[in-house]
């Protein structure tokens, strides 16, 4: 074989990768999302910046791990404040739409990390939709869960753990969930963080706060349908 044909056969070769890895990127967008989070296309529906004295309505706190005492959810300086919760929930009532972005600000108050949310639950028990989690297990691991948070099949963020803390305390968090097919995204400040890739989407539509024993407070949620 001539030089001349090596050298175009190799061409070939180059382009066929290319066009191939071109693919796999497309096609792993296609799953994951962009990288950055854009501004929302839907519409506002829901919003509470926790800017009063009491809860009042609008919520429903559900029961406390069997075997631990519910603590109580407080509004105080315009923020939610969770601790020794121990799992009860407190479950907003609205339903979510079905194709939905969900914001909230997130503040752990201690070295001991633990913020948690759950989404697209039932809107009364714990683990009955997706759990997200930042800083839990004494601030050693983020995950996105699936009714289970010690489930193996858990989402896993490696970039904390033994060596280094998950989240600091003090900072807050701006957390940002979207679902418009059987995908959940869970952006971080904007960035995309964990995704759960679910063959059988859970089809609960409600939020909840949550928070086992450590200190995390909440604010800003907000809540757009991306029906259009």
């Amino acid at each position: 074989m001539s030089p001349k044909s090596n050298a175009k056969r190799l061409l070939v070769m180059v382009a066929s990768v290319a066009a191939f890895l071109g693919f796999v990127v497309v096609l792993v967008s296609m799953v994951h999302g962009p990288r950055e989070l854009t501004a929302p296309a839907g519409k506002l529906i829901f919003e509470d910046t926790f800017e009063r004295s009491e809860l009042g309505a609008g919520y429903t706190q559900s029961s406390a791990d069997v075997g631990h005492a519910a603590g109580t959810w407080k509004l105080q300086d315009g923020r939610l404040i969770g601790e020794n919760i121990h799992n009860a929930g407190l479950w907003l009532d609205r339903p979510l739409p079905e194709r939905v972005r969900l914001e909230v600000d997130v503040r752990p108050e201690t070295d001991v990390g633990d913020a948690k949310v759950e989404i697209f639950g039932d809107g009364s028990h714990h683990q009955s939709g997706y759990i997200a989690i930042m800083g839990g297990w004494k601030n050693t691991v983020n995950c996105l869960a699936r009714q289970d948070e010690h489930s193996e099949e858990r989402k896993e963020d490696t970039r904390c753990g033994r060596n280094r803390q998950c989240v600091q305390p003090g900072t807050e968090y701006h957390w940002t969930f979207e679902r418009t097919d059987r995908v959940v995204r869970w952006y971080v400040d904007g960035q995309l963080f964990l995704v759960y890739d679910d063959a059988h989407p859970v089809a609960g539509r409600h939020f909840a706060f949550n928070v086992w024993e450590a200190k995390v407070t909440f604010d800003n949620l907000k809540v757009y349908d991306l029906s259009n």
